[in-house]
């Protein structure tokens, strides 16, 4: 009788090296999406004519960057993306380490088609960001959303005193411009996250607040880039972590911090 456990012994082998190489490869998948988010924010950037204006740059104290969100409908619509988020406590200080979020929406009405849009998002309070740090955030019903105003001026239709808590904006075929994204949900990627701090169950205040293990060096683009558009601080980032095995002085699962923790949701409360 011939020999099968061979070929069972090869299969689980197969499956085994393809679960490494997965592992291997999972943050890389997180530095592309990162570094995607950096080329969208140079690109706006170099749109003088229609870019996010300076003034609402400078009261954001939340930018979320969601690069080839795909529309596809047929009657229903549904909308998908995954991005990533980062944030300030004060609209001096430097911008938090970023956290992977993801958008999903739908729409019901006479439409059929696909379209691949860049998504940017601008949080003008600390609300709205204390609810996204909780796990997910609906748009238009936690937290008030607008079609955000572009160019030096904005635009005459949008509520230019910036009383909405998030401001919407899509770039869709060289085009750019507010985009209406009522009912839409924005969730924390967990899994992306724990790939890309390399720390299992990390949390989004654990990232803001910067507890959380030093990001690769890619988080620093991102990071420039935001301080670039609205006129903070660099954040000085510890060295990006290696992947050695932990010390007497390193517990697993941490990393020196740059500056001392702060608690989040933050403290200063909307009044």
């Amino acid at each position: 009788m011939p020999n099968r456990k061979y070929p069972a012994a090869a299969l689980l082998a197969a499956i085994f090296a393809a679960g490494v190489v997965n592992v291997a490869h999972s943050g890389a998948r997180e530095e592309g999406r990162l570094l995607t988010a950096t080329e969208v924010l140079e690109e706006v950037k170099a749109m003088p004519d229609v870019r996010l204006p300076d003034t609402l740059l400078a009261h954001a104290y939340g930018i979320a960057v969601i690069p080839d969100v795909t529309k596809v409908a047929f009657i229903f619509g549904g909308r998908h993306g995954n991005g990533v988020l980062s944030v300030r406590d004060k609209l001096t200080s430097p911008w938090s380490n970023p956290v992977f979020i993801s958008l999903t929406g739908g729409s019901w009405g006479f439409q059929a088609g696909a379209q691949s849009s860049d998504i940017i998002l601008v949080f003008t309070t600390k609300t709205g960001i204390e609810g996204i740090a909780g796990g997910k955030l609906t748009l238009g019903a936690d937290a008030s959303v607008a079609t955000g105003p572009v160019g030096r001026q904005g635009s005459a239709a949008t509520d230019m005193t910036f009383n909405a808590e998030i401001y919407s904006y899509a770039r869709t075929r060289g085009l750019f411009g507010g985009i209406a994204l009522d009912g839409s949900v924005i969730s924390i990627d967990r899994s992306a996250n724990a790939s890309f701090y390399h720390k299992s169950g990390v949390t989004a205040s654990e990232i803001f607040s910067g507890q959380a293990p030093a990001p690769p060096a890619t988080a620093q683009r991102f990071l420039e880039r935001l301080a670039q558009s609205t006129g903070t601080a660099v954040r000085t980032s510890p060295a990006p972590q290696a992947d050695v095995p932990a010390t007497a002085s390193q517990p697993p699962g941490t990393a020196p911090t740059a500056e001392p923790a702060r608690t989040y949701p933050l403290e200063e409360q909307k009044k």
